[in-house]
Parts: C-alpha cells; structure tokens; sequence
C-alpha cells in the first residue's frame, strides 16, 4: 500500500470512529432488502461501514418539495453500497450530489432528425445518472424496490455510475485485471440479443423488458435482477450472471439459498 493508500485508510478509519448511524434505522432497512438480510454478520459489518462513508462523502438533498429524513439518506445509502460492498467506495469518486424528487420528475433531452431539425423532448422519469455529475431519483419509485419483480431503481442508476468510470454508459464498465473483456462481451452480446429477440416476440420475462433499450440499460436492469431476484437471471442467462458476480465479486444466489427468498409480484412501470 503506497502513502495515498495508507492515507486513506487513516482518513476513513477516523470517519468510522466518528460515525453516528441510528441503530433503529439501519435495522430496519437491512431488515427491508432481501440482499442485506442474507449476508452474513462480517458482510454486513462491512456494508454499514460503507453506508457510514458514502453518507459522509456523498450530498443527498430533496427536490420537488421533498424534505429528506435520515430513512430516505440510510436508505438510498444502503442501495448505492451494496454494489460495491466487495470493491471500493473510490468506484463512485468524481461526483458529490444525489438528488431526490418526490416523485418522477421530467427530463429535457435535445437531438437533431435525419433531416437536420433539432428537437427538444421532456420526459418523465423514475432515475438519472449524469457522466460525472449527480444521480436523480423518484423516491416513489425507489420505494418499489424489494416487491420480488426486480426492479429497484438505486440500484440501476449506481450501475450506470459504475458502467461509466470509464466514459458514456455503454454496457462495458471497467473490469477487473482478472476478467476477459473477450468473454465479457461474448456473453452479455449474446444474451442482450436473445433477450431482445424474445421481448419482440412479446414474451413474459422475468428480467424487466426495459433491458431491451440499449445495452447500457441491459447492464443496468441485469444489476437490478442480480441482486434483487438472482436466481432468474442465473436461470435465464447463467453466462452473465457468471461474469456479473465476478465484477461486484458477489453471489446472491448463492446467499440466498442460506434463507430469503423473494416472491414475485407484479412489475413496476418504467418511464
């Protein structure tokens, strides 16, 4: 460990030391999320040290006439962290600001036809991640999460984060020295186009069919499955989840055999 290493260590340990988490809070959103209940006591131990950091590092502020409670910040925090619970806090660097509307809120987007016309459309939306600024969030939509569908959109816009270390989001974040780019490719080129084929052919599937979009949101809506209800997409596309578990170096199929299973209900919509 160099200096720069060593030094952060320090400055993080004295965060911890200094760390004020409501017990009465943090129990009750790990009691909420099936992936927080199936760790085990030192993954746990570990996460709530990665919540206590990101809370000191990271603003979240309410927007739309939202007023942030500590639930909203712990729970969010939890959401982000669990991600990156085997990597490091230094995977959200270069951005500060989360923010948090009460509901979806609306985009602009600008892009100019074939025919050279520009145009502006304004959209509404349940989450945003912006290439080295803020994440947004309906916290309406946030809570959604956990109703064994597999959707969660914290999840999906910190895996947008992660996709984008290493430019736009494209569905290829940067990958660890002991992962082939080749097999990573192979196997998410493979199953976004099956994946594709199959929601045009208007088939029921587990995995949200927004994943069809583009394969930026494949990697997104996948994060959200693998770890909210993993077993379907260790069922649909074992390939990928091979490669997902050894990039956020997690197996939750694998902890949830040990107790929590989530049951399937219906799907939220996304916009």
């Amino acid at each position: 460990m160099g200096w720069l290493g060593a030094l952060t260590k320090w400055r993080r340990a004295r965060i911890l030391r200094r760390a004020a988490l409501d017990e009465n809070l943090w129990r009750l959103a790990v009691e909420r999320y099936s992936f927080a209940q199936s760790l085990l006591n030192a993954e746990r131990a570990r996460l709530k040290d990665c919540v206590n950091l990101f809370l000191h590092e990271k603003t979240i502020q309410g927007a739309g006439g939202l007023r942030i409670r500590d639930e909203i910040r712990v729970s969010i925090a939890l959401q982000a962290c669990i991600l990156i619970l085997n990597l490091d806090l230094d995977y959200y660097r270069g951005w500060v600001e989360i923010i948090v509307y009460p509901d979806e809120f609306v985009a602009a987007y600008e892009y100019v036809d074939e025919a050279g016309v520009a145009h502006v459309v304004h959209e509404p939306m349940s989450g945003e991640s912006w290439l080295q600024g803020p994440v947004i969030l309906s916290w309406a939509d946030a809570e959604e999460a956990e109703h064994g569908t597999g959707y969660n959109v914290v999840i999906h816009e910190f895996a947008h984060k992660l996709d984008m270390l290493n430019g736009d989001a494209n569905g290829f974040p940067p990958l660890h020295a002991d992962m082939s780019r080749e097999t990573w490719s192979q196997a998410f080129t493979a199953a976004y186009e099956d994946f594709c084929a199959r929601v045009d052919r208007d088939e029921n599937t587990l995995i949200d069919p927004y994943a069809a979009e583009n394969p930026a949101e494949f990697f997104a809506v996948v994060s959200e499955a693998f770890f909210e209800i993993p077993a379907a997409v260790q069922a649909s596309y074992p390939e990928v989840y091979r490669q997902l578990a050894l990039f956020y170096r997690q197996d939750p199929a694998l902890r949830l055999q040990r107790g929590v299973r989530p049951t399937h209900d219906s799907r939220p919509v996304r916009r």
